[in-house]
């Protein structure tokens, strides 16, 4: 019943079981024992930790774009933080997938037949200049780097502001810095995100700290 399954999947199916034996010892049979009430099964079904996730605040980010000089790479870093896009999608980009005001992005995560990313004007006017100037095809990968040099250059640039950056921390900050600013979870979730579940936007959302709340509470009531 668990065997192949993520830790979160094992422990819905442990909670279930053990609520099972619970409710027969409540209503029939109160001499039972239940089982997944030992100790080594309750550690093998042990709730999954939570992750913290880091958010880099908007000025971070303005710094790392300005200081990488590199057009292709700086473009790349605009497109996740700014669009939301993750790393392989942003490798997939083709100059067909340009359209007037949004990116198309062909074969997504979710299994859609293609999702739209919508990203600043400014953006997609300097990524059609970047395409032009290289002379790309409709069908050529607008950056045609593999995964790992990709990774590499997003660890390069994290050392100009020196922070521990992943690619995803550019896409959790386009969700976090939209939420932040007044944007409905609900337009974060299915535009910025594009995910189908509401609850897994929500767990890319930033962790508020003390100092963020007391000037949220200053900027409503000061």
């Amino acid at each position: 019943m668990t065997q192949n399954n993520k830790q979160a999947t094992k422990r819905n199916r442990y909670s279930v079981f053990s609520s099972f034996y619970n409710f027969i010892i409540n209503n029939a049979l109160p001499s039972l024992i239940n089982p997944f009430n030992a100790e080594v099964i309750k550690k093998i079904f042990k709730r999954s930790q939570t992750i913290l996730w880091q958010i880099v605040d908007k000025e971070t980010i303005d710094e790392i774009i300005f200081r990488t000089m590199n057009i292709r790479n700086s473009s790349m870093l605009e497109l996740m933080a700014r669009g939301g896009m993750r790393i392989g999608e942003v490798l997939n980009l083709k100059p067909a997938d340009i359209q007037e005001r949004t990116l198309a992005v062909q074969n997504p995560k979710s299994g859609r037949v293609g999702e739209t990313v919508y990203v600043p004007r400014k953006l997609l006017v300097r990524l059609n200049d970047y395409v032009r100037a290289n002379d790309f095809s409709g069908s050529d990968r607008i950056f045609p780097i593999s995964y790992v040099a990709a990774w590499s250059m997003v660890k390069k640039a994290d050392k100009l502001v020196n922070i521990e950056l992943r690619p995803h921390d550019l896409r959790r900050h386009a969700a976090t810095y939209a939420s932040r600013s007044g944007t409905p979870v609900e337009i974060v979730s299915k535009v910025v995100l594009r995910h189908a579940d509401l609850s897994t936007t929500q767990r890319y959302l930033g962790k508020v700290n003390e100092s963020e709340a007391i000037r949220w509470i200053e900027t409503f009531y000061g």
